[in-house]
Formats: structure tokens, sequence, C-alpha cells
């Protein structure tokens, strides 16, 4: 019997078709679990048809693009709004299936040239190019806001004013973003994937890179499983249960993730005021609606909510559960503490990347003649941003501790198989 190993013309060329159906089912993906929230907040009910270039900006933010609010209301009428937010659920979801498009004709090989991994994912980034334009430009659309009731209104009647608000797609801020979104997804699967071909030069590093980066992602999810299924709970159990789901839909990873990083005893500053609100969970609103910027953290939390010492407990188990299962998919050989320091470098830039894409920040106001927000709740502000540095500082010893823990019991029942 004789083995044969395919040559590199025999190797399949991944064309432009599997490469449009990878940007396309993405594409899907997103749209519809955006469309999905947005219709359980109530945007459906927006004037003039507004709800797809609303679901299309949503798509757009979601994969890192920048979305400008405007306003237009004449020379009495001031108008200033500023929105930055990544609705999570959306990113996540679009992230998973086209890693998945991404690595399907890469499955069963061991090696795959530098060459033909780049024509693979160039193609890609061609159509998503492609697609990133087309949805920059259709993100686009404007309002008439109501004045509301009392003094606004009976200016606005006197004048004739009718101030509109909207929002435009800057569309090089988009292309730029976006393309860098798809670069790390695309090279976050193949770090993640344990099948996934690499170039030979890059095998020896991924028993270092590999288990670590599958073991902090299966972390992540982990979260946001949980915050499903809390999620679920609080819509069967409590009042206006449309509004959990669309933040389930639109933000979870938003919650659940700075929630991983609170455990670990990281700080997030913030503030709500006015009709802004964050309807999930209630703690979160009650303790960054302040006078001044409130502090997020265990102890400010645990003032309102004694059940969040829960957080350090449920990142105890998950990280160590992470160590361990790095230690499984890793070679032998490997001693606990380079666990432990693959762990730990693996959970910082896991901390740095939330701390980067759950900030959140939005703000609104309206006057007329100067008068604003008169009875009508016409303005608002809501940040949330974290402490960056002292977060991914927290993430290096509890990575290194569950990253060594976690590898003990792998090798000690690797050394008793071995044998004598």
């Amino acid at each position: 019997m004789s083995s044969r190993t395919p040559s590199a013309p025999a190797v399949a060329r991944h064309g432009w078709l599997q490469a449009l159906g990878t940007v396309l089912a993405g594409l899907v993906a997103m749209g519809v679990v955006a469309a999905l929230g947005l219709w359980a907040a109530g945007a459906a009910d927006l004037p003039d048809n507004a709800f797809p270039r609303v679901v299309t900006a949503a798509v757009v933010t979601a994969v890192g693009g920048a979305v400008e609010m405007s306003g237009d209301a004449g020379g009495l009428v001031g108008t200033e709004a500023a929105l930055t937010v990544m609705p999570l659920s959306v990113t996540l979801t679009g992230a998973l299936v086209i890693a998945r498009g991404f690595l399907r004709p890469l499955r069963h090989r061991a090696v795959a040239g530098a060459a033909e991994l780049a024509g693979w994912a160039a193609r890609i980034a061609v159509l998503w190019l492609l697609a990133l334009l087309g949805l920059s430009f259709a993100a686009r659309q404007t309002f008439e806001v109501s004045l509301g009731e009392g003094v606004l209104e009976d200016l606005g009647d006197l004048f004739g004013l009718a101030p509109k608000a909207g929002f435009t797609t800057d569309v090089p801020l988009t292309v730029l973003f976006g393309l860098l979104w798809l670069a790390g997804v695309l090279v976050l699967a193949v770090l993640v994937s344990r099948g996934a071909p690499l170039p030979a030069r890059l095998l020896r590093h991924q028993a270092s890179v590999r288990p670590a980066a599958y073991a902090v992602v299966v972390v992540l999810l982990a979260y946001v499983v949980i915050g499903v299924v809390v999620g679920l709970v609080v819509a069967g159990t409590r009042d206006r249960p449309a509004q959990t789901l669309a933040v389930l839909l639109l933000g979870l990873p938003n919650l659940a993730w700075p929630a991983l990083t609170i455990g670990l005893g990281a700080t997030w500053n913030g503030r709500v005021e006015g009709p802004f609100g964050l309807p999930m969970p209630h703690v979160l609103d009650e303790v960054l609606r302040s006078p001044d910027v409130a502090t997020l953290d265990l102890g400010t939390l645990a003032e309102h909510d004694g059940r969040v010492w829960w957080l350090p407990v449920v990142d105890v188990v998950l990280l160590l559960a992470a160590g361990w299962l790095a230690a499984r998919r890793s070679p032998a050989d490997i001693p606990a503490w380079r666990h432990a320091v693959h762990m730990a470098v693996a959970l910082a830039f896991t901390v740095l990347m939330i701390c980067l894409v759950g900030r959140i920040s939005a703000h609104y106001g309206l006057s007329v003649l100067g008068i604003g927000d008169l009875d009508g709740g016409l303005s608002g502000e809501l940040f949330l941003r974290p402490q960056l540095w002292g977060a991914v500082g927290l993430a290096l010893p509890w990575g290194l501790v569950t990253g060594f823990l976690g590898a003990l019991p792998v090798r000690w029942a690797g050394r008793r198989a071995r044998p004598r």
C-alpha cells in the first residue's frame, strides 16, 4: 500500500463564490439579529419607513463603523447628539458566522501556504469592502423631533419650528474599521481553531498560542450563555419582556463581558442622566444614575445587590476550567508554569478587547431660544468606560494563577499515565 499526499496544484482553490457565500451569510445573520432586537425595542414604529435604515446602521456599528448623529432646526433651535456603541450581540453573531465560513474550506488540512491563506482572506476582504460601502451609503435617515408639551411646544408653534435629527455614516472610517474588524475575526479564527492549517514556519508557535486562545474564547461564550439564561428568566418573570429581549439581541455581551472584568476586580466609570437607562440588570441603572460620575465595581454594586459577589466565583470556576482546557489541548511536555504564562497573556488581551469594544457613550440635547428640557425629557447623557490598564493589570495575575492551577490535574494525569 502507498500513501499519497496532495500536491500543491491539487489543493482546492477557494473561489469567489465561496467568499461571496461567507460574506452574505455573515451579513444576513447580523441583519436578522439586529432587526429582531430593534423590533423588540420598538424601532419598527419609526416614521418614514426608517426601520430598514436603522437596522443597517446597527450592522454598521456592529463591525466598528462610525455613525454620526446630525440635527437641522434652523437658527432658533439648537440640537446636539452623539452616539458611540457597538451592539455586541450583532457583532458576535457576524464574527461566528464569518469565521465558520472562512475555516470551512480549510478543514482536514495540517499545513497551508501563506499565499493560499492570504489569497482566500483577500477574496473575502474585497467582497466585504464592497458590502461596507453599500451599508455605509444605505445607513442614512432623518427624523422629525417632537418638542413635547409645554413651553417648547408653544414656542415651536409660534415660530413654525420643526426640528429634525438623524444619522449618517462616516464612509472612510466605516471602511477602515470594518476591514480591521474583519482582519481581527479571520486572525482569531485561525488562532482558535485547532483544525485550521498554518504555514509551515508558524507550526512551532501553535502550541503556545492556540490552546490559551481557544480557552479564553470559550470563557467569553460561556458568559454570553449565562447572560442568555439570566435574561430569559428576567424576561419571563418581570415587566417589559420585550425590552429585555431587545437587550439580549442587541447588547448582551455589552453587559456580560464587562461583568467578567468586574468579577476580576476591574473598575468602570459611568453616568446616566435623562431618559437614557440600562434596562438589564436594574442595579446598573441605580448605580450610574447619580449626580456625579459613578464608580462601577464589586463594592458599589454590592451596596445595591449582594448577588454581585457571585461574579468572582463565576470567574474562578470558568477560568480554572479554561486553564484545564488549555492544558488538555497542549502537548504533554509543556510544564504548568508555561501554561500559566500563556493563560495570563491570553486573558490580558481578552480584557483589553472587552475594555475597547465595551465603551458606551450617548448624548442628546435640544433647546429653543436657549430653553431646553422643560418637562419634556429632551436631553440626556449616558456613558460607560473602563479604567483600562487597571483591568488589564488585574487579568495578568488571574491568568497566571488559574492557568497554573488548571494545568496541574492534566500534568499529574499525564505523568501517571506514562509507562514506568
